[in-house]
């Protein structure tokens, strides 16, 4: 099997692995980003106050299997999506595309590199495009189950889906087609953005940390540092275009299948702004640092290890 084949497969794997741990976090995320939509600081109730707070709640008044709501769709959007992010990435790399003349690692090229990668990523969540219904399903969908909650803590639009598959069916049938891609260009701009921000300081601080001999060559520790790094850098870069898919996502429908709330990216964008203001875009954002840094770490930790382990065994496959 040609080796920038398996390079997608790892990054598919690896984020598909993270998501398991991390898609109770999702959860929480979603619902404060949804909480007090529209409304100004100090005008609605506050069902979640804190992460932990959150975990409480929804586990008290939904059980603890609400925590894993959208599990299914969230696993295949990670695979798809971050399967061609990473792989795209790691194709470039190996093509020596990040490196200047002196054969040193470019920050503007691996920049490039980075946010092309994450656009490929996106590109499947073109309209243009047939593999757009694989992601922006399983995305769309996702965001509509997560919210669902007991009507005593319920914040944002209440989708009834009593199942993945069942809810993609009401979406057709509420939207068309056209339904799977409401919010897609908010999604798009966050994948190439997010892309940008994650893939360069994580290579940037994996050479970093390499080059200070703090750990072995090889470490575990290495990689998880630069994660860490890259959760970070993600978390302030791609919050508020979270924020902007998570409401177009999940907001209703009129009888013409029009948004109840939002017309497009920049419409929602500028609502936030007059209603909410500034902190509008940063809503959740403990929550998203809770899950983006523990999915930025476990995917990328994941995907080094895996590609370590691929390479090792390729090696000695190829030595005999």
């Amino acid at each position: 099997m040609p080796v920038d084949v398996i390079e997608f497969g790892l990054g598919g794997a690896a984020a598909a692995c993270a998501v398991l741990f991390t898609n109770p976090l999702e959860v929480v995320k979603t619902r404060f980003q949804l909480q007090g939509e529209l409304k100004a600081l100090g005008t609605y109730q506050r069902h979640y106050r804190n992460v932990f707070h959150a975990f409480y709640t929804i586990g008290r008044y939904d059980g603890l299997l609400a925590l894993q709501a959208g599990l299914p769709p969230a696993i295949i959007y990670q695979i798809l999506q971050n399967g061609t992010r990473l792989g795209t990435y790691q194709s470039l790399i190996d093509m020596g595309l990040t490196k200047n003349k002196a054969g040193q690692t470019s920050l503007p090229k691996t920049m490039l590199a980075a946010g092309v990668a994450g656009y490929a990523g996106a590109f499947v969540s073109s309209p243009c495009t047939l593999e757009s219904l694989a992601l922006c399903c399983p995305s769309h969908i996702k965001t509509q189950m997560q919210p669902q909650s007991r009507e005593v803590i319920a914040v944002g639009h209440q989708h009834t889906h009593s199942g993945w598959r069942q809810g993609l069916k009401r979406i057709y049938v509420e939207g068309g087609a056209k339904g799977f891609w409401r919010g897609v260009n908010a999604q798009t701009m966050r994948n190439g953005i997010g892309s940008v921000a994650q893939l360069t300081s994580f290579s940037r601080t994996k050479d970093f940390v390499t080059k200070t001999e703090l750990f072995r060559p090889g470490s575990i520790f290495i990689p998880i540092i630069a994660s860490m790094v890259a959760g970070a850098a993600n978390v302030v870069v791609m919050t508020p275009l979270d924020v902007i898919s998570t409401r177009m996502y999940n907001q209703g429908i009129d009888e013409r299948g029009k948004g109840l709330y939002y017309r497009g990216v920049w419409d929602c964008a500028t609502k936030i702004w007059r209603k909410e203001g500034l902190v509008g875009f940063y809503k959740g954002w403990s929550a998203s640092w809770f899950r983006l840094a523990p999915q930025t770490v476990l995917s990328l930790s994941f995907w080094d290890l895996g590609r370590k382990l691929y390479y090792r065994n390729f090696d000695k496959n190829q030595s005999t």
